[in-house]
């Protein structure tokens, strides 16, 4: 079959006399095209030849294999041929054409549509064209490792949701025990409100993950593509360059910045107790807000309900724009932003902590100094010895006695943040300021000492009673 030559003219179909696709052979002897015999057969209405009109068997007629080989190899040549010449003036293509991007002839060279153009020669153009497409693929497989090393950390946050829903489903069931025989019911329905959540926020990052592998296996493409274009020789290589060029200018989305995607610990775990006082008034604490562990710096660990913070071993956590990782920090879940509000913080005997209040838009990831310039109303104790507002530049507090407990004192529309020894309700310091945001509650515990794990800050819980006003 593979030795069987055919002429140009045994090559054609002598139906449509175009090049046979897929020609089928007749009883008779007589090729056509399978298209061209179906249309013949129906518009007869019989199985004739379109040839010698011999009538052919029932059954579809068989392909001549070797007919059709030899008709796709001469459809193949012929389009190499063409690509090789101008359609206009079959001349060989020898000059490119920078104005219209395009490889044409000598005579196009001259004409009136490229006299004026830059041109130069196929050889000369292809490489310059490789090498600002090499540019362009540099840039597309940057993209591509930004989005790799984005998936990666999305992964880490998606394994770190599925590990924070464990642990706040632990804790939330730990916290019922207590509670078994009058609370079942309550209990059931916060871990059906956390699975909700879990699968939400699951599904979210399930999505985002999918879709940034779609972008990846989109990038890969087209970069797989671009390289096997650039291994092309130069007259189809710059014959498919617009079309490669449009691709590898593809627009390649930032991966997005996933807010809000970690667990609400503090909703699930903050004031567990408290939503069923009127019930267990006896054996209930409530604090005026509770500490998100979604902002904290990696080294602090909380108690169970969230109202105590301290400094400890560091754990890995997923670096969400929420999480302060400047400053060994926490913020309160609650931000305010008018009215008055108060709290009480023990320090206990810890030699370094700071509190106060910081506003939303605080620098999270860079360092930045502790006073109100950078959003920041705070106090703190340095070295186990002085008391400091964190003004610019600092003022060094005089007291009578080191305060165990402080309370805090937020007037968000007056514009002042007050501190008050508990034991002796004098005032330590006042800031004065105008609010124009959000502002949260402020912890930074004092460093791990000795090997041994630093005094809590702790916010002390409201005295609580059963009448609400």
């Amino acid at each position: 079959m593979a030795g069987i030559s055919f002429s140009e003219k045994d090559l054609l179909c002598p139906q449509c006399t175009e090049i046979y696709y897929l020609p089928v052979l007749l009883k008779c002897g007589h090729n056509i095209c399978r298209v061209c015999l179906q249309k013949f057969w129906e518009w007869k209405g019989c199985r004739e030849c379109p040839v010698c009109r011999a009538v052919s068997v029932p059954g579809r007629p068989p392909i001549n294999l070797a007919l059709k080989i030899a008709a796709d190899h001469h459809q193949v040549q012929k389009t190499i041929r063409n690509q090789d010449f101008c359609g206009l003036h079959n001349e060989k293509l020898k000059i490119f054409c920078h104005n219209d991007q395009e490889p044409i002839c000598l005579v196009c060279q001259t004409s009136k549509q490229h006299r004026v153009h830059e041109c130069c020669p196929v050889e000369e153009a292809a490489d310059q064209k490789k090498k600002e497409i090499s540019e362009m693929l540099e840039s597309l497989r940057k993209n591509l490792r930004k989005l790799n090393k984005t998936k990666v950390d999305w992964e880490e946050t998606n394994n770190y949701i599925q590990s924070q829903a464990h642990q706040s489903e632990e804790a939330i069931k730990e916290s019922f025990e207590k509670l078994r025989l009058f609370l079942q019911e309550e209990e059931n329905s916060r871990l059906k409100v956390l699975k909700e959540e879990k699968e939400i926020k699951t599904q979210v990052m399930g999505e985002k993950l999918e879709n940034i592998k779609d972008q990846i296996k989109s990038l890969s493409s087209t970069i797989s593509d671009i390289e096997a274009y650039l291994r092309a020789k130069d007259l189809p290589f710059l014959q498919d360059y617009k079309q490669m060029k449009k691709r590898a200018k593809c627009i390649v989305r930032e991966p997005e910045c996933i807010r809000d995607i970690l667990i609400t610990s503090a909703k699930h775990l903050g004031l567990l107790g408290f939503g069923i006082w009127k019930k267990m008034a006896n054996i209930v604490t409530c604090v005026p807000f509770t500490l998100d562990p979604n902002t904290a710096q990696s080294n602090l660990t909380f108690s169970k309900e969230l109202t105590s913070v301290q400094y400890s071993r560091k754990q890995i956590l997923p670096d969400n724009p929420e999480r302060c990782t400047s400053r060994v920090c926490v913020l309160g879940a609650t931000g305010f932003t008018s009215g008055k509000h108060s709290w009480t913080v023990e320090v206990g005997q810890g030699k370094d902590w700071y509190i106060g209040v910081a506003q939303e838009s605080i620098k999270r990831k860079s360092t930045v100094f502790l006073n109100p310039t950078e959003g920041f109303w705070v106090i703190g104790l340095c070295n186990g010895d002085s008391i400091w507002a964190q003004t610019s530049p600092r003022i060094k507090l005089v007291l009578k006695q080191k305060p165990e407990k402080i309370k805090v004192q937020l007037d968000y529309d007056k514009g002042k943040v007050i501190f008050i020894n508990a034991a002796d309700l004098t005032t330590m310091h006042t800031f004065k300021n105008r609010f124009t945001e959000r502002v949260f509650p402020y912890f930074s515990p004092g460093l791990n000492e000795d090997g041994k794990n630093s005094t809590p800050l702790t916010i002390c819980p409201l005295t609580v009673t059963v009448d609400v006003e």
